[in-house]
């Protein structure tokens, strides 16, 4: 959607536009598609939504991440694991 809203010609912003919706419909299904039950799929999709940002944003934007992005995402990355798989029952 970035990447449409500044494009030269009306062509490429639509067909950037449309990518954009098949993306997010697939990222949708994606994270939607496991039988859990929503605070578990929380878990799955802001882990998901975290690790497809950081790669669009170093693929198409050329913009790396920070450290303090690294760190925290690592930290998004092990909450995600434990909202999971992890078992509060015994």
């Amino acid at each position: 959607m970035r990447k449409g809203l500044h494009a030269d010609t009306a062509a490429y912003r639509l067909a950037l536009f449309l990518l954009g919706g098949v993306v997010l419909f697939a990222y949708g299904y994606v994270v939607n598609s496991p039988p859990w039950d929503f605070g578990r799929l929380l878990g799955v999709y802001v882990v998901f939504f975290f690790v497809a940002a950081q790669l669009i944003s170093y693929f198409v934007f050329d913009s790396p991440p920070t450290r303090p992005v690294m760190v925290g995402g690592v930290f998004l990355l092990v909450g995600g694991a434990i909202m999971s798989f992890g078992s509060l029952n015994p």
